[in-house]
């Protein structure tokens, strides 16, 4: 996670390796984040995408607080 927006729930990610799909299911964990959920929208700069490859800035909305530097497994 790069950034989170507590505002809009939303949490930027950036893809290391793979890809992610809406529907797939992540999970986020860091020093006080750990939840799972399901992916129900990817934007890549304001724009609604189907899926993400390795390399991307992702928006990705949450359903909870997240913070920078957490991790996000598929």
């Amino acid at each position: 996670v790069t950034h989170y927006f507590s505002r809009i729930e939303v949490v930027v990610i950036k893809l290391l390796q793979g890809s992610l799909a809406v529907g797939d299911v992540i999970h986020i964990k860091g020093k006080t984040s750990d939840f799972t959920q399901k992916v129900t929208s990817i934007q890549i700069e304001s724009v609604n995408v189907p899926i993400a490859r390795k390399g991307q800035l992702i928006g990705v909305k949450v359903i909870q607080k997240a913070k920078e530097g957490d991790r996000v497994f598929k």
